[in-house]
């Protein structure tokens, strides 16, 4: 459905997007997940037809040129700044969008209802936006894509400075359009949301990919190990054969508590319950997206 192919652009001496390759099937929400800076807005921008690259190529449902408006008019773009007007109300903003897709009459009207009702905004539809919670902007921002019904959806983190009620919502409304086939491009920072709703990830760095897989295979390749501490309430008589049958390098022993690393939690703890000794607590910290992505960028703070 989308084809990159050796994407690359330049601002002066800051290179934003640096031979980047990498294809998204329909039906599927890819996300590119990397710090500020990394080059996701750049490649959205490209992707929609507001950039034309320094080289490369891009391929929208076998259509070359984003910047031609017939491309353009298969894509929802929700953008990381909102794009409102918002000294008119709600459904005005969306029929202003409407009418630039193409939408009249009965068609548009429906539209906007749907759309309403999608962003939770049907009873302030009449309200201007200034007077809307950074939420309410969020989820306007969001549904103003989605009027003219595109096959292919890409959004600039569209959930910053949200509170959790309106980003729940709009994870809701992104697996709804997932599951009605949508192919969805998502740039975020936020572990968390990549996680939940996407099937592959490329983290991205200086406009480079690091590397690309499903979250589970990325966590499995780059995550390191988990870290379990059980409390228990003897001491183990040998240290070093239950180091042994719990298959690990080293173990911690501080009195009564347990801890080590593990590549294998599921195995070690079930080595743990055939050790026979009495817990009184056991708590496993798994491997996250957060450590991929800190293990692979770094953890030097970006401006």
């Amino acid at each position: 459905m989308i084809e990159v192919t050796n994407l690359s652009k330049r601002f002066g001496a800051i290179v934003a997007v640096d031979d980047l390759s990498f294809s998204v099937q329909r039906g599927e929400t890819f996300g590119l997940l990397g710090p500020n800076g990394a080059g996701k807005t750049t490649t959205i921008s490209i992707l929609c037809g507001l950039l034309r690259p320094d080289g490369g190529s891009v391929s929208l449902a076998g259509k070359t040129d984003p910047m031609r408006p017939e491309v353009r008019a298969s894509l929802g773009v929700v953008p990381q700044t909102l794009a409102l007007y918002g000294e008119i109300s709600a459904q005005a903003n969306l029929e202003f969008f409407g009418h630039i897709n193409g939408l009249t009459g009965r068609q548009l009207k429906d539209r906007v209802a749907a759309c309403l009702e999608t962003a939770g905004l049907t009873q302030r539809h009449k309200s201007r936006v200034s007077t809307f919670s950074g939420g309410m902007k969020r989820r306007l921002n969001m549904v103003c894509s989605l009027l003219h019904d595109p096959d292919i959806l890409l959004l600039d983190e569209p959930t910053v400075g949200v509170d959790p009620q309106s980003r729940n919502l709009i994870f809701d409304n992104i697996e709804q359009l997932k599951s009605q086939g949508r192919t969805i491009i998502y740039t975020t920072h936020y572990m968390e949301e990549a996680e939940r709703l996407c099937d592959r990830v490329a983290i991205v760095d200086h406009g480079k990919i690091l590397d690309l897989d499903t979250v589970e295979n990325l966590m499995s390749k780059h995550g390191g190990p988990s870290h379990i501490e059980a409390e228990v309430e003897q001491p183990p008589a040998n240290v070093k054969d239950l180091t042994q049958s719990l298959k690990v390098e080293s173990l911690d022993l501080d009195g009564t508590m347990l801890r080590f690393q593990t590549p294998e939690p599921m195995q070690s703890l079930a080595a743990l319950n055939q050790s026979g000794l009495r817990f009184r607590t056991i708590k496993v910290e798994t491997t996250n997206l957060e450590d991929v992505f800190l293990n692979l960028t770094g953890r030097r703070l970006r401006d």
